[in-house]
């Protein structure tokens, strides 16, 4: 199992946070850098990954509203993808 650490303190405006996704994630260079192409690749079959989010309340802070979509997406991701379990940290 692949576990990914997450820091909350570089998710600090929309493109910090896709870019930072982006390489934590290892995402591909098609990576579109939104919400919906997050989802996307989420969900796709992916090898049993944990993804731990730590200074939750940072990255809320910087982001509001749009923190709050992220990790609505992140959780939706989690529970249709059998293979990705999401937890969060203040």
């Amino acid at each position: 199992m692949r576990t990914i650490i997450l820091d909350g303190l570089y998710m600090n405006t929309r493109e910090a946070t896709h870019h930072y996704l982006a390489l934590r994630l290892q995402l591909p260079s098609y990576y579109g850098r939104n919400l919906d192409a997050l989802h996307d690749v989420l969900t796709d079959p992916c090898e049993p990954t944990t993804l731990v989010l730590y200074r939750k309340a940072l990255m809320l802070a910087s982001l509001g509203d749009y923190g709050e979509t992220l990790l609505s997406v992140i959780r939706d991701a989690a529970s249709e993808n059998a293979n990705l379990s999401f937890t969060e940290h203040m």
